[in-house]
């Protein structure tokens, strides 16, 4: 595991033209404490920014709640013109404090969270744009009605959903191409099984968060630990290894506000897991 390059991840084309390494970053935790306000060590998040491009990172995914605002601020601050990278945004998020998070699918809304990420971003047309949540006190098709109507006047690129299930999914896909899919996933949380075999059999880009924990499975003397001590590798280079080689869809974006643990992250990419290594993660969680 001598490489630190995303690019030891393989590569991805999200929509069938944004190429991108399949490693990608997080960009919620350059934020404080409860996903609110400024950084606790904005040089140490400024650092992880900037960091990215030589590690081969061209895949960032932040949202306008981030902070709020705050993530997409600092990507701007720091890394626009964003040569070469793939800025994903998220909206229909409301914040009313830490830790605090409520859906709002107004399409006036909607379109605000838009232009907002916009100007923030620094951009005329965002990437990928992704609805944070399907509001479930507004009508589904309005919701994806205002988003194929940006997507149309040319404000965003690509669309992407989060925490669908597949019904969700293929309801969407009768207003847009739906090319992203981030939902909880991860070694220890395995509920979203059949979205990603979704995604994979229909080439859809599958970005887990919350991608590093890993539940019972990180106590001493469990088979994750014993593979990670096995290879010399951590246990978060593991589980990424495992989420990378478990589809080629999926699209990890591990987080952090520390250029250390960016690097040790990004280790991860290089990391091959054997077939009976791997199977003995994949049954070692029973959901």
């Amino acid at each position: 595991m001598s490489t630190i390059d995303a690019s030891a991840s393989g590569t991805f084309k999200i929509g069938g033209d944004l190429e991108v390494n399949r490693l990608g970053f997080g960009a919620m935790r350059i934020t404080g404490k409860g996903i609110w306000g400024d950084p606790a060590d904005p040089k140490a998040a400024r650092e992880t920014l900037k960091r990215l491009p030589g590690l081969g990172v061209n895949l960032i995914d932040t949202a306008d709640s981030y902070g709020p605002y705050v993530s997409e601020d600092l990507i701007r601050e720091v890394l626009h013109p964003y040569k070469g990278m793939v800025i994903a945004t998220k909206g229909g998020l409301t914040r009313h404090g830490p830790d605090i998070w409520a859906p709002l699918g107004r399409p006036e809304y909607l379109r605000q969270c838009v232009l907002m990420s916009m100007r923030r971003l620094g951009v005329d047309c965002i990437d990928l744009w992704q609805l944070h949540r399907i509001d479930a006190k507004v009508p589904r098709d309005e919701q994806f009605g205002v988003i194929r109507d940006m997507q149309q006047e040319g404000l965003i690129r690509h669309v992407g959903l989060s925490e669908v299930n597949v019904e969700e999914i293929q309801a969407a896909a009768t207003f847009f191409k739906i090319v992203t899919v981030q939902n909880l996933y991860n070694l220890g949380n395995r509920q979203s099984e059949a979205v990603l075999d979704y995604c994979t059999k229909e080439g859809i880009g599958f970005i887990p968060w919350f991608p590093l924990a890993a539940g019972e499975l990180a106590k001493e003397g469990s088979v994750l630990s014993a593979i990670s001590k096995k290879l010399g590798a951590t246990d978060s280079q593991v589980a990424l290894a495992w989420l990378l080689k478990r589809s080629p869809v999926m699209l990890p974006i591990p987080g952090t506000g520390s250029p250390d643990h960016l690097e040790e992250n990004i280790k991860g990419a290089s990391l091959k897991l054997s077939e009976e290594d791997f199977e003995a993660l994949e049954h070692a969680v029973k959901n």
